[in-house]
């Protein structure tokens, strides 16, 4: 059923953006495909907006009105001014638990000889970028406790800027790094999607799970808009017609966490753990 919405500030411009998890062209439509259900569901005419790599974004989260955004974490839990929290994705395989969290798979090119994340010590780590929660802060504080048990450097260089996991896996396939660090559930998506390029490498590390980016919106939502979306992306777990949609991105429904389950976040990428470039 798609509900009418008379209020001013509901009909609003707004727009809304899955560009954390467009792993590829085929998931990047399926996102915009179930965002428009959930807007049409929810009887709102936001515009569904590209905003697609290597535009920054940072860019795209200073926005004003976002209505339903893909956000990491960090970020999130760093604003002084919090974006509203609408909902989390849940991830569909097991590992999740289902639960709206992910983890940063730590990887290497699939023909290195390291079995082990000790056994990249000594090489040249790569990082997406220093301020991203699974591809910097999350990479960090998991090798802390090496670092402070070492007493000195585990790599003998770090190289960052990677952007995003695809910049990973292709400097791994280019000989330039030796390990390096994928969002999970954007590495899940590219093992479905994209095998031959995600087959370049494969994990020997897995992170402690932390929340998931979630979907937010920067714009001012009147309660009702937002009680509207959030009913439709409830919706999405049991919509007989998303099913093979849910079942291509790897999505078992939506939670509504409490914000301040990523305030820890902020907590981490704020703690005594060396830099990168320094690990």
């Amino acid at each position: 059923m798609v509900h009418a919405v008379n209020s001013p500030q509901a009909a609003q411009a707004l727009v809304a953006n899955a560009r954390m998890y467009s792993a590829t062209p085929s998931v990047k439509a399926d996102w915009k495909a179930l965002l428009a259900w959930v807007l049409a569901r929810a009887g709102l005419p936001w515009d569904l907006i590209d905003y697609d790599a290597p535009a920054p974004l940072s860019v795209l989260w200073a926005r004003n009105d976002l209505g339903l955004a893909m956000m990491c974490g960090l970020p999130f839990a760093q604003r002084g001014v919090q974006p509203t929290l609408v909902a989390a994705p849940i991830p569909s395989p097991a590992r999740y638990g289902g639960k709206p969290v992910y983890f940063t798979d730590i990887v290497v090119r699939s023909d290195a000889p390291y079995r082990t994340l000790e056994d990249t010590f000594g090489g040249v780590i790569g990082y997406t970028l220093a301020d991203s929660m699974s591809g910097g802060v999350a990479l960090r504080h998991h090798l802390a406790p090496y670092r402070q048990a070492k007493g000195s450097r585990l790599y003998r260089k770090a190289v960052g800027e990677l952007i995003n996991a695809r910049g990973v896996i292709t400097a791994l396939a280019d000989g330039r790094i030796d390990a390096g660090p994928l969002d999970s559930y954007y590495h899940d998506l590219l093992k479905a999607h994209d095998p031959a390029f995600a087959a370049q490498v494969r994990t020997i590390a897995s992170t402690a799970a932390l929340p998931i980016p979630p979907l937010v919106a920067t714009a001012d939502l009147p309660h009702e808009v937002l009680t509207r979306v959030r009913a439709a992306l409830l919706a999405t777990a049991t919509a007989p017609e998303l099913v093979p949609l849910m079942q291509r991105l790897l999505l078992a429904g939506f939670a509504f966490p409490d914000p301040a389950t990523y305030l820890p976040l902020a907590a981490m990428d704020g703690g005594p753990a060396p830099a990168l470039d320094d690990i």
